[in-house]
């Protein structure tokens, strides 16, 4: 796919090969002291799934006089991390100065963070200073649900001549309140591997979650969909973080989710293929059924936009859409269909058909 063309696979971007799956990015929201950190680190390297080691250096706060992170001595503290225990190290940037300080403090990997992918003026400041780096680099969904912005962030970043190249999806604010802190939209992340087979997607289930209750379920649900990692944070005592402490797990909890993790085959044997080939020939069949008979409901639409026309009626009959919505609604039960999907469904019809009707109307 012309944009992202010549990805490596994740697990080929170092000499010492990043060989378990899935990869597991782990270590806490904040560095905050040089104690906290290498104990942190030490322990997570006592799970054998985890390889790379984060830390937030520079802390974007919605709001000032929050902690902002300890800028270059937390550099500094990572570089013994590394000595210690041979961890990789990534770190997220958000300006030029930030690469530059990464670079001269023997960082592994970058990550560009979701309020900066958010804005496209400084993404690019970010690819020219990385412009022909070796240098893998992930980048973080923004804020809103925009696929576009997403991709067009992943691109700059590619151009500069970055092949080491990632997605991290975290989810998306929520305008309305939810138990999740971030909404996941899994339908993005997999629309942006469908568009860009190579491109690698790494879940962050701590900023989806918001809470430590719900991370487990939000990684098992990666794993799910073929995502290639996780990256969830971990501090060696959570409750005394200075940021995001509901969020991170102790390096223990973490071993324990991690065991607890079923992780599904994606390449499977030339049985379980034509037992596939076999479900999915019934599936596009059925498929093919459905945009028949849509295609026939919306030949009926049109013929009653003409009737209503003629007879001078308006075009929506609220209670027409109630009966056939909770008609659909309760068919749907008896069937072992969900209320939500079934009401999203009759609603997308409802709109095509009265779009269909409003075209009619107006047709000279």
């Amino acid at each position: 796919m012309s944009g992202l063309d010549n990805i490596k696979p994740i697990h080929n971007w170092f000499s010492k090969k990043l060989d378990t799956h899935p990869i597991v990015i782990s270590g806490p929201c904040s560095a905050e002291s040089e104690e906290q950190l290498v104990s942190t680190a030490k322990a997570l390297n006592d799970t054998e799934q985890v390889q790379i080691f984060r830390a937030g250096v520079w802390k974007p706060r919605t709001r000032p006089n929050s902690f902002e992170g300890r800028g270059l001595d937390a550099l500094q503290w990572l570089n013994t991390v590394k000595q210690e225990t041979g961890l990789l190290t990534m770190v997220e940037v958000a300006s030029p100065k930030h690469v530059e300080m990464c670079l001269r403090h023997n960082v592994d990997i970058l990550w560009i963070g979701a309020r900066t992918t958010s804005n496209p003026f400084s993404v690019q400041e970010l690819a020219s200073a990385l412009q022909g780096m070796n240098m893998p680099v992930m980048v973080k969904n923004p804020i809103n649900p925009d696929i576009n912005l997403w991709i067009g962030a992943l691109e700059r970043i590619h151009k500069a001549g970055i092949s080491k190249l990632a997605a991290i999806h975290r989810g998306f604010y929520p305008f309305e309140k939810t138990i999740l802190r971030n909404i996941p939209k899994w339908e993005i992340p997999i629309e942006l591997k469908s568009r860009f087979h190579n491109l690698p997607i790494i879940c962050d289930p701590s900023h989806i979650a918001g809470s430590r209750k719900y991370i487990h379920e939000m990684a098992q649900k990666a794993m799910d969909l073929n995502m290639d990692g996780l990256m969830i944070e971990s501090h060696i005592c959570p409750d005394e973080a200075l940021s995001d402490a509901d969020q991170q797990l102790t390096p223990e909890d973490l071993n324990e989710l991690l065991r607890g993790l079923v992780c599904r085959l994606h390449v499977v044997g030339d049985e379980e293929i034509d037992q596939l080939v076999k479900y999915r020939s019934q599936i596009d069949s059925v498929d093919a059924q459905l945009i028949e008979l849509l295609a026939q409901r919306m030949n009926i639409v049109e013929e009653i936009g003409e009737y209503k026309k003629e007879k001078n009626m308006t075009i929506l009959q609220l209670q027409r859409w109630e009966k056939v919505r909770e008609r659909g609604v309760d068919l749907a039960k008896s069937l072992g269909l969900s209320e939500k999907f079934t009401t999203q469904l009759l609603r997308m019809i409802h709109k095509e058909a009265i779009l269909r009707q409003n075209e009619v109307m107006n047709r000279k």
